[in-house]
């Protein structure tokens, strides 16, 4: 018999106002002081504000670590896991983006686990538990609230850190379109690109599954619909709320099944130019579509289908190749910025691309694209991103 396991948060709250549920579930794990893992931006800009009184009504007592401002390092980790020692906080509740949210997760972790956090890179090298999780997207991204992964980089090395175990899933996942609304409008596309990417990975992946298809198609529908209709205009609630619903089943979706070699490729472009990681994603992802399509153009053609292009009288190969064009068309609406335009340039690029090359085949990411990649191949796509 060929099994496939599915995990997700054992207890999901979507819709809005979610957020005023997030006292309730706390008190049900049984915690008594909560860290609010976030970034300093959204502090001042009050987007916590629910969060921290709905807390406070629980009971909680929240502290406030802020200082995930960026793409979460070893520092940010240290420097919540002391606030939380010195305070004697037991819950985590990450609240922000995929950063503050992954920061949550790996300060949870490291709370509760000896060694130093390198030790757990890669997949199921967490030896126990960590203290529970609470996450609260303020973005329609990521995925992170309902996913068993979390990437930190250290800033020594200019490595992103995969860390991959059934440790890592959130016990909650608070999800409230409402507190997207604010989002900037740079952020709610590059969100909304990682997003479906995700999704696209998710289900054209070698580890895809039945559970995980449902969620990457239906993922793949709402993004595709509601993305551009959330970017041009931030207060439509529904576009938020289905785009938000759909940046949750995706994060569902590849936390199953596995990413591809977008991410792969992706991580290192992070790591190295400090590129937002949904701006990378989108780079990339129109390129090698067209790169894997060959590989499973069943598959790409069925996405294509969920963005509601007709397959009449195209052959599957056709209609897959609509899946890639649409990717592109996204990119150009949501004036997603190029690589080049972020100051990516060949000249940088030459010295470093055989170890980014090295570092993204090293992820595993790659291992599951359903065209399989050389190294050579990898350099060239890396160059023809640009």
């Amino acid at each position: 018999m060929n099994s496939k396991g599915f995990r997700a948060p054992g207890s999901i709250q979507f819709g809005d106002g979610a957020t005023q549920t997030i006292g309730p579930e706390a008190q049900r794990l049984g915690r008594k002081k909560a860290l609010l893992v976030t970034d300093s931006v959204l502090k001042q800009a009050g987007v916590i504000d629910p969060v921290l009184k709905a807390l406070q009504e629980a009971g909680l007592n929240p502290e406030v670590y802020d200082g995930v401002n960026d793409e979460p390092t070893l520092e940010h980790i240290q420097e919540g896991l002391s606030l939380l020692q010195s305070t004697g906080c037991d819950l985590l509740v990450g609240c922000g983006g995929g950063s503050p949210m992954d920061a949550a997760k790996t300060i949870a972790i490291q709370a509760e686990n000896q060694g130093q956090i390198s030790d757990y890179m890669g997949f199921d090298n967490i030896p126990s538990p960590g203290l529970p999780v609470i996450e609260v997207p303020t973005t329609a991204g990521t995925g992170s609230e309902a996913t068993m992964v979390t990437i930190i980089t250290d800033t020594q090395t200019d490595v992103k850190m995969l860390i991959m175990s059934p440790y890592l899933m959130p016990e909650v996942a608070i999800v409230d379109p409402l507190l997207t609304l604010e989002c900037p409008r740079h952020i709610t596309s590059s969100t909304g690109l990682d997003a479906l990417t995700h999704a696209i990975e998710a289900y054209v992946s070698v580890k895809a599954q039945p559970m995980s298809d449902v969620l990457a198609l239906s993922a793949v529908q709402r993004i595709n619909n509601y993305l551009p209709k959330a970017w041009a205009n931030p207060h439509n609630l529904e576009a938020r709320r289905e785009t938000h619903l759909g940046a949750l089943q995706a994060g569902m979706a590849f936390t199953n099944s596995s990413v591809a070699l977008v991410h792969g490729m992706s991580r290192p472009i992070g790591a190295n130019f400090h590129v937002p990681h949904g701006v990378s994603n989108a780079s990339l992802l129109g390129v090698i579509t067209d790169f894997s399509l060959i590989g499973a153009p069943e598959r790409y053609a069925k996405l294509a289908e969920a963005m509601e292009f007709s397959s009449a009288g195209l052959s599957v190969l056709q209609t897959a190749k609509l899946c890639a064009d649409r990717t592109k068309e996204l990119i150009e609406q949501l004036k997603i910025p190029s690589l080049t335009e972020l100051g990516v340039t060949k000249e940088k690029l030459d010295p470093i691309v055989q170890k980014m090359t090295e570092d993204a085949i090293a992820s595993g990411s790659p291992g599951n694209n359903p065209r399989k990649a050389t190294k050579e191949e990898i350099i060239e796509l890396y160059y023809h991103a640009l």
